[in-house]
């Protein structure tokens, strides 16, 4: 990498790296950092405190005493400070989206974006204030029975690797807006973004409001399982929401889970071969190297249109080439991990041993530059089979495959056929095709001659197994809420 990258990335890393909690950085009690790397090189960035039971136990207690301060604070008034927020999230941007590209391996111009919604969703629930609204019940005279709307307490988010700045700084706005106190327990592979937030937001909110607690499997347990944690969610695995949900069982706290995806897009042999080619691409999110939930990673092509658009993917997948994350004008990342590339490249092994055919990728990029980093190119396998690994299991990386279909009903069984479901594309020009399928597939957001795209304040999330609730609407601000009754007997003294 060059020495003016290596320059600037020093520049824009938070000063600490310890956990912040009750407005104060703390030293983990067991003394604990572990080193956070840059996938692009393999280098140490800074060593991160990792946070144990007892630091959990402490952030807990200054997060309860924080809420019992912010849950009074008028709606209005939360607003304006979450605005605030808001215009902090996009004055420092740049700055955040290079910590994150150096840190989790994405593009610096895809964690631009990231950043901008981060905002937007800051902005989206600090307008949403007003809407936590109650209903009132009609009991005859002299009664009134009502509901009210009130904050839950302390919330903890577990986050994922993929998006680290935009999951804090979006998945912050929602409890905090409704009144809650929040504990974001940041990904293990790149906590640096969370802990320059807790540096740009320090003093803006009650102290305990907010908290960044980096850590493992210890920190997310003991986050789950505590009695004064009011709700527990997850952005990650199917196997850790599991555990996120095990623990969360003892105190029988509510869980919002956003897990895994197997998606499918599927084509219809009325649409435009190019068009699909250029889904196939944009869907699997290459540009950070499809380590996406909701990437449409399993193809139904029908068998008319099938070759046709097999034979535009090279060209759209060109402008996809693995580069250094930090480089503006890289347009593929790193995957975010020795760990995770492996994982990613025995999927690979796996489908040339099983058969499938790699129409485009499907090695690792170590030329010049990238030699020390964790690069796949870009891959794409046809001549899928339903009993193969890569058609049955989430790679989270930069792998699709891609099937061939003749009859509707065989195809919609397999597209069902997982235990997973959290999006899926649908291309057709005919309304009553689309509407039918649409209808029909087992998943909780569905794209109609569209892939990819979140669309502000419109929910998202899974079924079966891809995750339980909602999330980037209002029904996420209603989620850190509950309801009381208040019933009034007018005549009663």
């Amino acid at each position: 990498m060059p020495d003016s990258l290596n320059f600037d990335i020093e520049q824009v890393l938070p000063q600490h790296a310890d956990l912040y909690f009750g407005g104060v950085w703390h030293k983990p009690l067991g003394g604990v950092y572990d080193d956070t790397l840059n996938p692009a090189t393999g280098r140490v960035l800074t060593p991160v405190a990792t946070a144990g039971r007892d630091d959990v136990d402490a952030a807990v207690a200054a997060a309860r005493k924080g809420f019992l301060e912010w849950r009074d604070v008028p709606p209005l008034e939360r607003a304006r400070i979450l605005k605030e927020i808001a215009a902090l999230l996009r004055k420092h941007g740049d700055e955040l989206a290079m910590i994150d590209s150096a840190n989790c391996g994405n593009p610096y111009t895809e964690m631009r974006g990231d950043a901008a919604i981060a905002a937007a969703q800051m902005d989206l629930f600090a307008g949403l204030v007003t809407e936590m609204k109650g209903d009132t019940i009609p009991m005859g005279a002299e009664r009134v029975n009502m509901t009210l709307r009130e904050p839950l307490g302390v919330v903890a988010r577990i986050l994922a690797f993929n998006h680290p700045f935009m999951f804090c700084g979006g998945k912050m706005a929602a409890p905090l807006a409704a009144g809650n106190a929040v504990i974001i327990k940041p990904p293990v592979q790149a906590p640096l973004s969370a802990l320059r937030l807790a540096e740009i937001v320090d003093g803006l909110l009650p102290k305990g409001v907010f908290s960044v607690l980096p850590g493992g499997v210890e920190a997310g347990a003991g986050l789950a399982e505590h009695p004064d944690v009011a709700k527990v969610t997850l952005i990650g695995s199917v196997p850790a929401g599991r555990a996120v949900m095990k623990s969360a069982s003892a105190t029988v706290k509510p869980v919002l889970l956003e897990l895994g995806g197997k998606n499918a897009l599927i084509a219809y042999p009325d649409s435009k071969p190019e068009k699909i080619a250029d889904a196939l691409v944009a869907g699997m999110n290459f540009g950070w190297c499809g380590q996406s939930c909701g990437s449409t990673s399993r193809a139904f092509l029908h068998e008319d249109i099938h070759d046709e658009v097999l034979s535009y993917v090279a060209d759209k997948i060109a402008r996809y080439k693995p580069g250094i994350p930090t480089d503006p004008e890289t347009t593929m990342g790193a995957i975010v991990s020795r760990t995770q590339f492996d994982r990613v490249m025995g999927y690979i092994e796996s489908a040339k041993s099983e058969g499938a055919r790699a129409v485009t990728g499907g090695h690792a990029v170590t030329d010049g530059d990238l030699a020390d980093g964790c690069f796949i190119a870009p891959t794409i396998f046809a001549d899928v089979t339903p009993e193969m690994t890569i058609a049955r299991e989430e790679i989270f990386g930069p792998v699709l495959a891609v099937r061939k279909w003749r009859e509707e009903s065989a195809m919609l069984e397999e597209v069902n056929g997982l235990e997973l479901g959290l999006t899926c594309a649908i291309w057709t020009r005919d309304l009553a095709t689309a509407h039918r399928a649409a209808s029909r597939v087992e998943a909780g957001f569905v794209w109609i001659n569209e892939v990819g795209r979140h669309f502000l304040g419109a929910p998202f999330g899974g079924v079966k197994q891809s995750g339980i609730g909602r999330e980037e609407g209002i029904g996420e601000l209603i989620s850190f809420t509950h309801e009381k009754n208040v019933h009034i007997n007018l005549a009663g003294q």
